[in-house]
């Protein structure tokens, strides 16, 4: 196979000197492997290997846990800290946790290799998060479709509420509700505009919720205990 550029997810150790590890690819979306040798000191793969840097790997093997090959520096890697580096990690569990072994997904490597970009500017984390999470859900059909129960267009002058088991919107009985005006912005691809960062917050975070089930995400808890730190 040719080299395939991709990025490190997630690696626990495996026996004595190898790991486990989980990949994106820009062709075969997520891949599990067995990285042989990798925790053994001397190794030159144990310094590539290494969370927001990329790489260009080949792997074998007909089952779904394949054996690395070769793998090779892609450039440096991303330098993050704090509340980026919490994004980052956030951003690799969410793809270990969602995206199926082997599921091509190549609009989910180009948005995750721009957020590593994005993450050491404040100001551009949340869009560039929103718009990982929204391809994501694209790729695993579970996006909210901007349309009421009805499949009727929003209003932009109504109030409504996300039902995520149909994905639509229905109209709010209160004014709690996110205006039709929001929602249409938001259906125009328009989810990195500060203006809508709650609103798309909370549409993205409810769409994930059922697909993540009742595990919690280590990385949101530990965006928790920075914020707490920081309110003290």
């Amino acid at each position: 196979m040719q080299p395939q550029p991709a990025y490190l997810l997630h690696k626990r150790p495996y026996r004595e000197t190898s790991a486990l590890v989980e990949l994106l690819t820009l062709e075969h979306g997520r891949v599990r492997a067995v990285a042989q040798g990798v925790q053994r000191a001397g190794s030159k793969n144990r310094s590539r290997l290494q969370p927001f840097a990329p790489l260009h790997v080949t792997w074998s093997g007909n089952n779904e846990l394949k054996r690395l090959r070769l793998m090779e520096s892609g450039g440096s890697a991303s330098l993050l800290a704090g509340e980026g580096l919490l994004c980052g990690l956030y951003a690799n569990e969410l793809l270990t946790r969602l995206l199926p072994p082997l599921l091509p997904a190549a609009e989910v490597f180009a948005f995750y290799s721009a957020l590593l970009g994005e993450l050491p500017t404040p100001a551009r984390r949340a869009g560039a998060l929103r718009r990982l999470e929204v391809t994501l859900l694209e790729t695993l059909d579970a996006e909210p479709v901007f349309r009421d129960l009805d499949e009727r267009e929003l209003d932009p002058q109504a109030r409504y509420v996300y039902r995520v088991a149909q994905r639509h919107f229905q109209l709010a009985d209160d004014p709690s509700g996110i205006d039709g005006r929001t929602l249409r912005l938001l259906a125009q691809g328009d989810w990195a505009s500060p203006g809508l960062a709650g609103v798309a917050k909370s549409l993205t975070r409810a769409a994930l919720a059922p697909l993540l089930g009742a595990t919690p995400l280590r990385s949101r808890e530990l965006m928790r205990q920075l914020a707490a730190r920081r309110r003290h």
